[in-house]
């Protein structure tokens, strides 16, 4: 399930970045087609179009992303890295290890 979901949310992003870039910015920087479609959209009409577009794709952003977040959340087994620590003073502190020995060489 939680792949499923991940690889939606990945196109949405993959979209959405598409759709941000053929925007037409304050500048014209990388304004894609502007008024210049022939015809079958004024200028106006497909700024709202991208717009709506825009905002259908953040808001199913958003979802896929909250979505995600309560499944990584409902992992089961999975627990955190901190319920492994034991709380302090329930551990018996460590014995000291014995020093070595020094050892002699054989032939000496």
């Amino acid at each position: 399930m939680q792949e499923v979901v991940l690889v939606v949310h990945l196109l949405i992003t993959l979209a959405l970045i598409g759709v941000v870039l053929v925007q037409k910015s304050e500048g014209g920087g990388l304004g894609v087609g502007g008024g210049t479609m022939g015809g079958f959209m004024t200028a106006r009409g497909s700024a709202n179009l991208l717009t709506r577009t825009t905002a259908i794709l953040a808001a199913l952003f958003f979802c896929t992303s909250l979505i995600l977040a309560i499944l990584a959340g409902t992992g089961g087994s999975q627990k955190s890295i901190f319920d492994k620590v034991p709380a302090p003073g329930t551990e018996a502190p460590a014995a000291p290890a014995e020093p070595a020995k020094p050892t002699v060489p054989v032939g000496q």
